[in-house]
């Protein structure tokens, strides 16, 4: 074929090709986007006094929430610190803050604009920080998946339940199909009120959380779970498994639970006699079986605050908590340990430094609103719908 020939044919770059030649850019996804003004320099000395001097002027009009996974230098500005959830609901309860600053990811700042009222505005200093379990669910691909379970016959029997680690509109989804959210504490109830209104489960977007509850927490089998590939025609699955599975698992994880290994707890289980290892449940299942606790990243707080001294703890979750964790407890002599021997943070969440908290306090303190998460209203409606489903679970 000449070149000639070559150019006259009509081919078009997929909008995914365009995305990753930095030649497009989808605003639904959470891939990060660059962060306007100017940044202060992470050298300068005076960050720490800038940021207490901007925060002391917007007094009650700002509310700062900060993820436990997030940098110290962060965390001592925040006003409340939690998991995702926790964080957004303590936001709802502050209606005389104007600006809700959320210290964490995208996902989390649309939850807080979903659950907090109109006249709030929810800010996240650093668009960038995105999250890649969320990422890997988009809406379009969750659609295609519903046609296939509905050309498989299957649709009818199924209820979505997903993850909070979800954009929102995944969350949106899930209610407009009559499902509802879960957190890695209550994912076992909100399977069992799911499989009370259908015969099987779509859970979005982290398959080993998913896999995990379904296996650990409820005794379904290994068996009873099949995974569905969105970059796979059909998802990678016939209608026979479809029909046969009772939790669709989609093919996501979490790019810091999901490095912990089976050779991990080994080594560390060799290394240091005694040790008590406690995972998050969005490690792989093989990890979480040969775990001694497995909890939500409040569960994994609560249970070294009990421990008693001098008990030795190997910790699979994301190193900045377990850091402060480990300095937290030590003058109670309790030795904590991060799992895996690589350093491993969450490097999205750790987008959220010091120069852009200092460049956001300031710029509000300024009266200009910089970096607003807002969720249109009828993405907003349905989210909601899924959220209220899983806060009446009893």
């Amino acid at each position: 074929m000449t070149t000639a020939q070559t150019t006259e044919l009509d081919v078009q770059p997929t909008p995914l090709a365009l995305l990753l030649l930095g030649r497009e850019a989808d605003p639904r996804s959470e891939r990060g986007v660059e962060c306007p003004g100017d940044l202060p320099s992470p050298s300068d000395p005076d960050l720490v006094e800038r940021a207490r001097a901007a925060k002391e002027k917007l007094g009650d009009k700002v509310f700062v929430l900060g993820h436990h996974y997030q940098r110290d230098e962060v965390i001592q500005f925040a006003d409340v610190t939690g998991d995702s959830f926790k964080l957004a609901r303590d936001a709802a309860a502050r209606p005389e803050a104007e600006y809700i600053v959320f210290c964490g990811v995208h996902f989390m700042a649309e939850s807080a604009d979903i659950l907090t009222s109109d006249d709030q505005k929810v800010v996240l200093p650093d668009l960038a920080a995105g999250c890649s379990m969320a990422d890997m669910a988009t809406a379009e691909q969750v659609a295609e998946c519903w046609d296939v379970l509905t050309e498989a016959g299957v649709a009818e029997q199924v209820v979505p339940v997903s993850y909070m680690n979800s954009s929102a509109d995944i969350k949106a989804f899930t209610g407009k199909h009559g499902g509802l959210i879960c957190t890695s504490s209550n994912a076992k109830r909100a399977l069992e009120w799911a499989f009370e209104q259908g015969e099987k489960v779509l859970f979005l977007p982290d398959q080993h959380l998913g896999r995990n509850t379904a296996v650990r927490d409820m005794g379904l089998s290994l068996d009873d779970c099949v995974l569905y590939n969105p970059h796979k025609p059909n998802g990678g699955l016939t209608a026979e498994q479809l029909r046969d599975a009772k939790m669709i698992l989609w093919r996501g994880h979490c790019s810091v639970h999901g490095r912990f290994s089976l050779e991990s707890v080994e080594d560390v289980r060799a290394r240091i006699p005694g040790v008590n290892v406690l995972v998050h449940p969005e490690c792989k299942h093989e990890v979480v079986a040969a775990a001694d606790y497995v909890g939500s990243t409040e569960y994994i707080i609560k249970a070294l605050e009990a421990a008693p001294a001098g008990s030795k703890w190997a910790i699979g979750t994301e190193l900045n908590l377990v850091r402060r964790l480990a300095n937290r407890f030590a003058p109670e002599g309790k030795e904590i340990v991060f799992l895996d021997k690589t350093v491993c943070f969450c490097s999205t969440m750790n987008r959220i430094d010091l120069p852009h908290l200092v460049w956001t306090l300031e710029s509000l303190a300024e009266g200009k609103l910089v970096n607003r998460i807002e969720v249109d209203k009828e993405t907003e409606a349905f989210a909601k719908l899924a959220l209220e489903r899983m806060l009446a679970l009893p």
